[in-house]
This record gives C-alpha cells, structure tokens and sequence, in this order.
C-alpha cells in the first residue's frame, strides 16, 4: 500500500513503525496556511488508522519549527472572504480533532523557535523535546485573538496558572528552560542530534505492544478528551468572532504594513548592492 504524499511536509514511515512528519517550508519559517493545516489533519487521521504506524513524530526542516500561522490581510466582511474564513476555521478544528482523538504516541522535537498554533499544538501531543534554542510565543492579545487548539485548558493544566496566563493573556515568550521547568517540554536535546536522538527514542517506544501504547494513553486521555472536544468548540466559536472585531482587523492591517515595508527596504538595499 502507498503512503501518502503531501507538499509542505517531509515524510518518512521507517521499518521501525516510527512515522516523520516534518514542517519543510523553511523558506518562510514553516509557516502554516490553510493547505498545511489540511495536510497535517490527513496526515494524522491517516496514521490513526495505518497499522505499519506504531509512532508519530512531529518535527520541522530548517532554523525554526514552525512561526505559525501566515498573516495576510483580512477579507472577512465580504461574501466570498467569510466564506473562506469559514473554511481554514474547520480545517484547523480539524488538526485540533485529530490531535485530541490520535490513539497512538505523539512525539513532538521542537528544532527551534515556535509561535501561535505551532506551540498550543505542542500541549496535545504525548512527549516533547526542544532544542537549546527553542522559543515558545503565542503573540494572540497583540492580534486581538483568543486561545486556541484548547491551550485555554491545557497551558494552566500543565504550567499552572501563573505562567500559563503570562504566555497567553501577556503574550511572553518562553524559554526552553521554563518550558521544561514547568513540565510543557520534557528535555532539550542539542541541535546537532535532535532528529538523531528523537528518532532513536521514537523506534525504542515503537518496539512496545501497539496495543498496550493504545490502551494506556487512552486511560491518560480518556476522562478529558470530552472536555478538550468541547474546548476546541468554544474556542472556535470565539475566534470566529474575534478574527471580525475592529481591534484585530487594525492589528492584522499593521502587522502586514511592517512586513510590507521591511520587504521593501530589503529589496531596496539588494538593489544597492
């Protein structure tokens, strides 16, 4: 049976059972947009269902992870650019569902700086490594959006309420250190050896009985999954209307107007050159 080829990601299923599943738009940071999200939901509902998969490790190609979502200019008052709003929303619901529902061990390596869903994600996921340089930034309040991928619940769950608030009401970034001190990332692992290392850790876990993996994380998850399907709604209801108010549509057009113009000065300054 063949697998499944996708775009933005670099994929390989080992002998081993372990499934890489690499962000490779290092172009642009790995940043995500309504195809990556599509592809990442059926890559995981596919894994879900594929028994030659026995892990699912989740990682990215080049200098960052992931710088999240990719900011265009909102077009959400019109027929056609609510309608498209509409469906990137459900997409991501989608990554969201599957995340919350995956039966088998997920595996996050962190190979370096994270932002928006690339870190809220981060917290439905079983395991995650980081990397020395590793930063953790879900930048909402600046972009006058909400929690989402059910952080609301899972960031004080894990980092307690202090440090879950400073990150997504005061729009901190985090260190790899605190995010291991707080218990959000499990270790850092070098640059140089993350895949390495991660892939080794991944093919040790994908020798144990498929089922036992199965059974136990379906006791560790099974009382909240309810709770986090019901988050991923009301955080999804939220932002739909947080993406429409003044405040956001303001901070989007000012977000894209300095990336515009610092696009121009670097194109004026090779033109010097």
């Amino acid at each position: 049976m063949s697998l499944p080829k996708f775009q933005h990601f670099e994929t390989t299923l080992f002998s081993s059972g372990v499934y890489e599943f690499a962000f490779n738009r290092p172009h642009i940071y790995n940043a995500l947009n309504q195809e990556v999200y599509q592809e990442w939901r059926d890559a995981l509902l596919w894994a879900a269902k594929d028994d030659r998969v026995k892990v699912f490790l989740l990682t990215g190609r080049g200098k960052y992870y992931c710088s999240g979502q990719q900011l265009y200019r909102p077009n959400v008052h019109t027929k056609e650019g609510n309608a498209a709003d509409e469906i990137r929303r459900n997409i991501t619901k989608g990554v969201v569902t599957a995340l919350i529902d995956f039966p088998k061990l997920i595996i996050a390596a962190v190979n370096g700086p994270a932002y928006g869903f690339a870190v809220t994600s981060l917290a439905l996921c079983d395991v995650v490594y980081a990397t020395p340089d590793a930063t953790f930034t879900t930048p909402f309040m600046k972009l006058g959006f909400c929690s989402e991928a059910c952080s609301s619940y899972t960031f004080p769950r894990i980092m307690g309420n202090s440090k879950a608030n400073e990150m997504l009401l005061m729009g901190r970034t985090m260190t790899v250190e605190e995010m291991v001190g707080c218990g959000f990332v499990s270790r850092t692992i070098s640059k140089d050896t993350i895949r390495q290392e991660t892939l080794k850790l991944a093919e040790e876990a994908a020798l144990f009985s498929p089922e036992a993996l199965k059974v136990t994380k379906d006791l560790i998850r099974h009382m909240e999954r309810p709770l986090l399907h019901d988050m991923n709604d009301k955080e999804m209801i939220q932002l739909h209307t947080r993406v429409r108010s003044p405040e956001s549509i303001a901070s989007l057009n000012a977000f894209v107007d300095a990336s515009e113009k610092r696009r121009a000065e670097r194109q004026a300054a090779k033109s010097k050159l």
